[in-house]
């Protein structure tokens, strides 16, 4: 009977589209790349890491363990003809008392295929509180299929719903994204995947965090962020402390930050800790997100990163829930689980696609060296419902906007195709001395 119940569910998912695979309204680099996508998994081990969920506050001590990881791995590759593509699964929390809901996605990518060339950037991706990187593969899928090499982190978090493990995810995102990525940069080079110095990060709210921390961020060792890890366990990373310099990522060409947590209440940085990143910086972010202030957050983080060069893309309207997949099928019934997934105003793949879209360029430009990319990005007009497109017969109804010649429809979008965005930019201010 209990074989029976999960097939629908499966093959429901195996009959969908991938989350990765735009529809015919998608901006332009949207699209997939030119490569088939192979997908493994790494089970990686962190000696004699402090357990913050077993704290003792009467010793004022946590013990030492071995962290375990796994990381799943997506790269361009050459799978058989026949080779069956992925179906992904993962448990979210539910409302309580209700209990955690599993659901299924389906991927295009083809498990353990033959991986096709090397010497690819390498990405690294960390998720939301409670996440999975099984949620991202609309992401995580779509890089891979342009030529990038895509780890994104399975952080065993403890559930949302237990709110005294959220001082876990304060200590373990920058260091778990940190110990990833300096082993899989010496890993995977050694196996002729990847190029070491082409690395990039992207995170998701609380992968927000810790991206940016680990990009170069300093904590404010006075601040609520470092305060709320018991035993003083965070502060020797933040500024100042012993051994900040290993929750840093090196050879680090860009850095992208969706609705990313650290601002607001938790003031992670302080007013200054923002100016330590150097690499360049996409924020993208809702202005009506209800889970972490715009204003105090992404606005905030995009005013106090002078260090960087840096982009802002805003969804006008739109809440936090835009780093995921659209919902899955099984997600459906309650609207706390399909939360998880979608926007209230906005849709889900809409979302998706546009920054698929920006992400694409912004990586391409900044990790690749593609010149040609930073023509998506200079926008003519901040508003993109203040671009004009003149009529004129020669213009197919789904051609992409060149934005020249008196069309300012931001490059890449269809006519019609893109209303509601804002896209702000800003140069590194010159090194103090």
């Amino acid at each position: 009977m209990l074989i029976a119940s999960f097939l629908p569910a499966i093959c429901s998912a195996a009959a969908s589209a991938p989350p990765s695979e735009f529809g015919v309204d998608a901006p332009e680099l949207a699209r997939l790349g030119d490569f088939a996508v192979g997908v493994r998994t790494l089970f990686l081990v962190q000696p004699d890491q402090p357990d913050v969920l077993a704290f003792n506050p009467k010793t004022g001590v946590a013990p030492v363990r071995e962290r375990q990881l796994t990381v799943d791995l997506w790269y361009p590759a050459k799978p058989a003809v026949s080779a069956t593509r992925e179906i992904y699964s993962a448990t979210f929390p539910s409302e309580p008392p209700a209990a955690p809901v599993s659901f299924s996605v389906p991927g295009l990518a083809v498990r353990d295929a033959r991986a096709a060339g090397g010497g690819y950037p390498l990405i690294v991706v960390s998720h939301g509180y409670s996440n999975a990187p099984a949620a991202m593969t609309w992401l995580t899928e779509n890089l891979a299929s342009k030529g990038y090499v895509v780890a994104a982190i399975r952080h065993a978090d403890p559930p949302i719903t237990y709110t005294a493990g959220f001082p876990q995810l304060l200590l373990r995102r920058p260091l778990d994204i940190a110990y990833v990525t300096r082993t899989l940069q010496s890993m995977l080079a050694t196996q002729h995947l990847i190029d070491p110095e082409r690395t990039a990060l992207v995170g998701y709210s609380m992968g927000g965090y810790g991206v940016l921390t680990a990009a170069g961020a300093e904590l404010d060792p006075a601040g609520p962020t470092v305060k709320l890890v018991p035993g003083g366990l965070l502060r020797p990373y933040a500024a100042g402390g012993a051994q900040r310099d290993s929750v840093l990522v090196k050879s680090l060409r860009a850095v992208v930050a969706i609705s990313p947590a650290g601002g607001g209440s938790l003031a992670a940085w302080g007013e200054a800790g923002l100016r330590e990143i150097s690499a360049p910086l996409l924020l993208i972010s809702g202005d009506n997100d209800q889970t972490i202030d715009y204003k105090t957050g992404a606005r905030a983080m995009f005013d106090k990163a002078t260090g960087s060069h840096r982009y802002l893309l805003t969804f006008r309207g739109c809440g936090h829930s835009i780093g995921l997949n659209p919902v899955p099928e099984a997600m459906q019934d309650r609207l706390w689980d399909q939360d998880w997934f979608e926007d209230p105003v906005w849709r889900k793949d809409r979302i998706n696609e546009i920054s698929a879209h920006f992400i694409t360029a912004f990586l391409d430009l900044y990790v690749k060296g593609d010149t040609t990319r930073a023509d998506y990005l200079n926008v003519p007009v901040t508003s993109s419902s203040a671009g004009v497109w003149p009529a004129r017969d020669s213009d197919a109804y789904d051609a992409y906007s060149p934005a020249t010649g008196g069309i300012t429809v931001w490059k890449g979008f269809q006519r019609n195709h893109a209303a509601g965005l804002e896209l702000l930019q800003a140069q590194a201010a010159p090194a103090s001395h």
